[in-house]
């Protein structure tokens, strides 16, 4: 689990005007909210911040408040054609507590045969120690064969953590090269054209 040190001072201009002067100085406005207090409006450095953000929910140390706080990014909005960071939102977080995070479905070998694997999802939600997020999680496809379905329930999950995606959801399935159907339907035309021939 990644835990990234990050300077945070006080918001106390609000509104768009306020917000655009912040990105104009390479800062990024932010909430700050949870464990029932007031939500704090903050500006963030964004070179640092979009740094941490590459890590998949990256643990962030916020130091110059009146305390340190931990916090998990719960909502990133970026700019639609620039991409830069707009705003964040951040969950007050503390050791040993429990959260909600959605982690990566990694594959890893390769299926067998000429099956097309298809992942229906790249990622799962799952319940598990703040300060432990799980980076990802591995799953093995070395030498499946085509017809295979595999569902959250058999993902190995990490030490500590608890599935809350259902467990019936399909993460991947291993089907049959659709070019072999595509074969047969010209197959099927051409005889339908020879028919036709035959026929006049």
């Amino acid at each position: 689990m990644s835990e990234v040190r990050i300077a945070a001072e006080p918001r106390t201009e609000f509104g768009k005007g306020a917000s655009r002067r912040a990105r104009r100085a390479g800062k990024v406005p932010a909430v700050l909210y949870g464990h029932g207090t007031e939500p704090r409006h903050l500006n963030l450095p964004g070179h640092e911040l979009m740094l941490a953000l590459k890590t998949p929910n990256v643990l962030l140390r916020l130091e110059g408040l009146d305390k340190d706080n931990l916090a998990l990014p719960k909502s990133v909005q970026r700019d639609a054609i620039k991409g830069f960071l707009e705003h964040v939102d951040l969950l007050v977080v503390s050791k040993g507590e429990k959260v909600e995070v959605e982690i990566s479905v990694n594959l890893v070998g390769e299926i067998k045969g000429a099956g097309v694997l298809t992942q229906e999802l790249v990622t799962v939600t799952v319940e598990a120690e703040a300060t432990h997020i799980p980076e990802g999680i591995e799953f093995d496809i070395d030498g499946l064969e085509i017809g295979t379905v595999v569902t959250a329930a058999e993902l190995k999950l990490p030490a500590g953590s608890i599935l809350v995606t259902e467990p019936e959801a399909i993460v991947l399935n291993v089907s049959a090269p659709r070019v072999e159907e595509e074969g047969a339907s010209e197959g099927e035309a051409a005889e339908g054209e020879t028919a036709a021939s035959a026929a006049e």
